[in-house]
């Protein structure tokens, strides 16, 4: 055999080592643990202090668990050290690193230890922390009586070693300690529930539910606390310290507590969450924790709510004098114990509920027959209102109807007690989210405090102001836009349950059919309105042959149909560069726009985009240029709808429609289409009535023209006939005075044919005035030198009552031709033997009237066309043709050159022409006959 060789010091080292770590690894004893990791230190260590402490969290300090001293006195080993901020034993345990002190007498900030160590000279010192993971368990500390002495290395290593396997054993037993010490909930809810089934009534059944609660939780008081709606607070129904009985009478008088004072713990029930109040905890405000601890008298509070179909009915509470901190156990045991109650307690009320149900269904059932009885669907949101608010027991039903127009609820229908004032004015439209929550919610929304609660934020204040304190509402058309709301308001803050929100939503749904109805009843007759009120714009324009009448007519409808204050008209002639306004109504400091300005087309920013919408440009009054703001600054515009004039996508556009209204407004889609119709009707009518005004025109020109020429013609084929006439009359070629009456009547041919040179040259294709002057006596005397022959033939007597010398002034020429005209026809219809008067008199310095009168027959037809015009161009008119053709030629010509004629018959039966002519500025050179000289016509 080999002999065995002498273990050395560190192969000992390393046995005692391991046996010591196999004791700490399967020794679930504490105390023994502790012992063998003292016994290891004073064994295997050189120190004459060893101590253990191990770490009260809830009190945060060091229990003494023994050690060793130099005396062996170790009472002082087992006291309590408590941890202060900045101690050397709390700095190991925050850091958890160990800590070398060269001389523990003079370290300040050892506490306690350092009277011991002046008592045991202690000197030389190390703190180690007992760690496992990241959780310190107390601390080991070893002294020495020499200075500055600390581990070595592999001291160190197996001081490392032996304090973490002795933290991982503490770790164990603390671990097995709480799974020991956790009570499961599920037990005693199986419990409850057994003794739930074979229980009757509500009153022993929450007798029941507090007992098992209070055996669970142990806590200073359990309560059930029961939820009044109407008046919205909590009353304690039964206690584990209040033992009455007749309990399960819902009358019983208790102590409560209003849901207003505590609102937050009121929606934390509310929304199915555990209320939890403990030592520096709570799931509430502090002002909210406040208030119901000192309602509540406890100092910790562990509530669950009682909930039946999302409904509030109370709630369990455990209530405790000293603080407290509650586990998760007992938090799901109390939940548990709440839903078991929410489960049991419709059946306390079931008769009622059904007898509640019985009735409104009879009520649904008849607000349903009403709705298919009556004809007047007041009546029937009366009979709705009356009985919904008899059976909610509330003071005010609504019923409400999204207007397009004003982007606003109006009020179709409301009923409200006699003493209370009425909604007057519209409600603003809802917010995004209300709108969104009224379309998805399946069912009527309840607001239990209007004061407290976000929504309906917009409508707020509006009802606060009539006292509405809480209301529930629906949407009569689920899942739809809200367009009809039906609102039903209580003077006071309470809740709305189930059964009630469920009958608010199926009247709703049924109230619904009538205001979709009325909703299309109204729309039509407003879309009629306005199709009337087209129609009666489109006639009067297509009827209208003035552009002024055209302008005024189209803009009044137009402010009629758009219902808009004013509306403008800026329009201009193709090709032009400025424009003109004009407005219907008249502009208003309101309303304000300057119709005196002239508006330059091409330069105006907001003419010009305009110009580049192909339909309506709607406008707020800060998108107008400010160079566009000085002719349209009215301080009451807000909104503007404009468009162009066009007849066609190609044309050129010749003015745009303004319609102004307050910032407000909203536009209907029925008043664009209105707007459009209205808008092309006045392009095409203003266009049309342009063009027959360019044609009549351009027609009448040529009429005059043509007229004019043929009398020249006329004229010169008169003179040139009577000037041959005499050349042949000079016989003898050998009478003394044959070449100068033949140069005479050359002469008198060339005058005659010269004003056809001037007609040839500059009256080509349209007249042209050249003013010259004559007197009256002159041009009286000529006209009837040219009509002589037709007085003769009709044996005619012609007398001229002039008392005057006076000189015309104009184109003479276009006047004689056009008192000549007059003469002709005067002596054409009157009769044989019969009598023509010229009346002269001189109206002032300007003007000179000459009346002629005959006793001839004349058409009354063409008196009537020639004073009022022609009423349709493409009908056979009298003036289409001799003798009224000529007049009226006369009768544009006389205008033309700023004179007037008038035809008109007098009461004796004759026959007046008036033409009034203007007098020359100057006297002529010379009386007498007037001198044909070219330049002169």
């Amino acid at each position: 055999m080999v002999p065995q060789k002498e273990p050395n010091t560190y192969e000992k080292q390393l046995v005692a080592l391991g046996r010591v770590l196999q004791i700490l690894r399967e020794e679930e004893n504490s105390d023994v643990l502790i012992d063998t990791v003292i016994n290891y230190l004073k064994t295997e260590f050189e120190y004459s202090v060893i101590w253990i402490g191990l770490y009260d969290r809830l009190e945060h300090r060091l229990f003494g668990k023994g050690g060793v001293t130099p005396t062996g006195e170790i009472s002082f080993l087992k006291q309590r050290f408590v941890l202060n901020p900045g101690d050397v034993l709390e700095q190991v345990m925050i850091q958890q690193r160990p800590v070398a002190i060269p001389d523990l007498r003079e370290e300040l900030r050892a506490g306690e230890w350092r009277k011991a160590a002046k008592k045991h000279n202690i000197q030389g010192t190390v703190i180690f922390p007992i760690r496992y993971r990241d959780r310190c368990y107390g601390v080991t500390l070893l002294g020495s009586s020499a200075w500055g002495v600390s581990p070595k290395p592999d001291e160190k290593a197996r001081l490392s070693m032996i304090l973490g396997e002795f933290a991982a054993s503490l770790f164990q037993i603390e671990s097995e300690w709480q799974r020991q010490q956790i009570r499961h909930p599920d037990e005693p809810l199986l419990n409850l529930l057994s003794q739930m089934r074979s229980l009757t009534g509500l009153g022993p059944r929450l007798e029941a539910a507090v007992e098992e609660t209070h055996q669970f939780i142990q806590p200073t008081r359990t309560s059930v606390y029961w939820f009044e709606r109407e008046r919205r607070y909590f009353w304690r129904r039964v206690s584990n310290r209040q033992r009455t009985t007749g309990f399960g009478e819902a009358n019983q008088p208790a102590s409560g507590i209003t849901a207003q004072e505590v609102s937050g713990f009121y929606q934390a029930l509310a929304s199915d969450q555990i209320v939890s109040i403990g030592e520096a905890l709570s799931s509430l405000k502090a002002d909210t924790t406040t208030r119901l601890m000192q309602q509540i008298k406890a100092r910790s509070l562990l509530a669950a709510p009682i909930l039946f179909q999302d409904e509030l009915q109370g709630f369990l509470a455990v209530e405790g004098s000293e603080p407290r901190i509650w586990t998760e156990h007992e938090k799901n045991f109390i939940r548990g114990a709440a839903q078991i109650i929410a489960l049991t307690a419709p059946l306390d009320g079931v008769e009622t509920t059904i007898e509640q149900i019985r009735t409104d269904q009879e009520l649904v059932s008849e607000i349903a027959r009403s709705i298919y009885d009556e004809d007047d669907w007041k009546n029937t949101l009366k009979r709705a209102a009356d009985q919904l608010c008899k059976r909610l027991k509330a003071e005010r039903f609504l019923v409400l109807m999204y207007d397009k127009d004003l982007d606003g609820y109006e009020i179709c229908y409301q009923s409200h007690p006699s003493n209370r004032r009425p909604l007057t004015t519209l409600l603003e439209n809802l917010t995004k989210a209300d709108r969104k929550l009224l379309k998805r919610s399946p069912e009527a929304i309840g607001i239990e405090n209007l004061d407290g609660d976000l929504k309906l934020i917009g409508w707020r204040d509006r009802l606060l102001e009539l006292g509405i304190k809480s209301l529930i509402l629906c949407n009569t058309t689920i899942d739809q836009d809200p367009e009809g709301i039906v609102v039903i308001c209580h003077e006071a803050p309470r809740s709305w349950n189930r059964v009630e929100r469920e009958l608010v939503r199926v009247v709703s749904q049924q109230l619904g059919l009538i205001l979709h109805q009325w909703q299309l009843q109204r729309e039509m007759e407003q879309q009629q309105t306005v199709t009337q009120s087209i129609q009666q714009g489109l006639s009067v324009m297509q009827q209208t042959q003035e552009l002024e009448r055209l302008k005024q007519a189209a803009l009044h409808h137009l402010t009629q149909v758009m219902q808009a204050p004013v509306a403008v008209l800026v329009s201009w002639m193709p090709g032009h560069s400025s424009a003109r306004l004009i407005s219907s109504p008249p502009p208003s400091d309101r309303f304000g726009v300057n119709v005196d300005t002239i508006v330059p087309v091409h330069t105006d920013f907001l003419i010009q985009r305009v110009l580049e919408q192909p339909d309506i440009l709607a406008l707020t009054v800060q998108d107008v240029p400010i160079s566009s703001r000085q002719w349209l600054y009215g301080a009451g515009i807000g909104q503007l709808l404009l468009m162009a004039l066009r007849t066609t996508s190609d044309a050129e556009p010749s003015g745009i429609v303004i319609v102004v209204d307050q910032p407000e407004r909203r536009w209907a889609d029925r008043h664009l289409a209105a707007m459009k119709v209205l808008v092309n009707q006045l392009a095409w009518s203003r266009r049309h009535i342009m063009l027959m005004e360019r044609f009549v025109s351009q027609r009448l020109n040529l009429e005059r023209l043509s007229w004019y020429k043929h009398r020249r013609v006329d004229e010169a084929h008169r003179a040139v006939v009577a000037g041959l006439r005499r050349l042949d009359e000079l016989n003898n070629p050998k009478e003394p005075l044959f070449a100068t009456r033949q140069q005479q009547l050359l002469r008198q041919l060339k005058d005659a044919i010269a004003p056809l040179n001037f007609m040839l040259q500059e009256e080509e294709w349209k007249l042209q005035m050249h003013p010259s002057t004559i007197s009256l006596i002159s041009l009286l005397k000529r006209a009837l030198e040219r009509v002589d022959d037709r007085i003769k033939q009709q044996q005619l007597w012609t007398q001229v009552h002039d008392e005057t010398n006076l000189t015309i002034g104009g184109d003479i020429a276009k006047i004689e031709l056009v008192l000549y005209e007059i003469l002709l026809n005067a002596c054409e219809r009157s009769p044989k033997g019969g009598r023509i008067d010229l009346w002269c008199r001189q109206i002032d310095s300007r003007w000179f009237e000459l009346l002629i009168t005959d006793a001839g027959h004349l058409e009354p037809l063409l008196l009537e066309e020639l004073e009022s015009g022609r009423k349709d161009w493409l009908a056979p008119s009298i003036l289409d043709h001799p003798p009224g053709l000529h007049l009226l030629v006369c009768q544009s010509l006389m205008k033309t050159i700023g004179g007037e004629f008038n035809l008109y018959r007098l009461d004796d039966g004759r026959n007046t022409t008036r033409l009034v002519l203007p007098l020359a500025t100057q006297p002529p050179s010379s009386t007498g006959k007037a001198k044909h000289k070219p330049n002169e016509h």
